[in-house]
């Protein structure tokens, strides 16, 4: 898979990229990396006591309306990198005391990533991702990479369409954390320090309980006790534009009742306290 007849995600624009076309994403042939930072507010088995070396790419073949990160994602922006200058970025963060290569948002820049994974790092390479991804194309990371962290937003495909544009979200979405999993196997840990696996992150919409007890039904009957991790997230926060109920942020009673309905699927993960859902956590792009 390269940037010609560009099928890299499962929208399969079949632009040629590095003839100035675009697609859904917006983006050419030149990987655009919009921050480096050592992130300290991702989950505490991968941000570690160092921080995970967050590696921020521009643009996103999601198009989530409620993006934290719309700054550099709706309009896709950041540093024209390649292969090298990415490899350097990686190995700048490590040096810096990065637990691990925390690549957000990267799959439709994979045929620049590839080259700079070529030669195994010496921390676990997190690939974080919003789930819409190919299956086709995450086999080309076997091997490359040792955290899966996508998300796993919709089961609902009016709520999916919506919000996103990508009405089949979920199967697409559920067969590629199958892939994923296929990949890693079970969580694997060192002490408090997660190595491998995969790491499923739900954010609970406003006013869309109901989506959330979905989407964890699927994930406990699909996956034994333990194997993977749930991140249940209650960071939402408005950005502006959007109508009621997409104007608020959760409520404690929302959050409570998925919280409980997480471990009444015996779910093993992470949680986030309410003050989570502040513009403070936002990264400053």
């Amino acid at each position: 898979m390269d940037y010609t007849n560009c099928n890299l995600c499962p929208r399969g624009c079949g632009v040629d990229r590095t003839k100035g076309q675009t697609g859904f994403c917006r983006c050419g042939d030149t990987a655009l990396v919009a921050k480096t930072m050592l992130h300290r507010w991702e989950e505490p088995a991968l941000a570690g006591s160092g921080g995970s070396g967050a590696i921020f790419f521009g643009g996103c073949s999601l198009g989530c309306k409620y993006c934290q990160n719309a700054a550099i994602s709706g309009t896709p922006a950041g540093q024209p990198t390649d292969s090298t200058g990415l490899r350097q970025m990686m190995e700048d963060l490590i040096a810096q005391g990065a637990e691990n290569i925390d690549l957000v948002t990267p799959g439709h820049f994979l045929p620049t990533i590839l080259p700079a994974l070529e030669e195994k790092l010496p921390v676990p390479v997190v690939y974080n991702c919003g789930g819409y991804e190919s299956v086709e194309a995450l086999k080309l990371l076997e091997g490359k990479v040792d955290i899966y962290l996508p998300d796993l937003k919709y089961a609902d495909a009016v709520l999916a369409r919506q919000l996103s544009g990508a009405p089949d979200y979920f199967d697409v979405a559920t067969a590629a954390i199958r892939e994923m999993f296929r990949q890693t196997g079970p969580a694997k840990w060192q002490g408090e320090k997660l190595v491998s696996g995969v790491v499923i992150r739900h954010l609970i919409l406003p006013g869309q309980v109901e989506n959330s007890l979905k989407v964890l039904d699927w994930i406990g009957d699909n996956f034994a006790p333990g194997t993977v991790l749930v991140s249940l997230m209650r960071q939402y926060t408005p950005m502006g534009g959007l109508p009621a109920p997409f104007d608020r942020r959760i409520t404690d009673e929302e959050y409570d009742s998925v919280l409980s309905w997480m471990y009444l699927n015996d779910l093993e993960g992470f949680t986030q306290e309410a003050e989570a859902a502040d513009q403070a956590f936002i990264p400053d792009f």
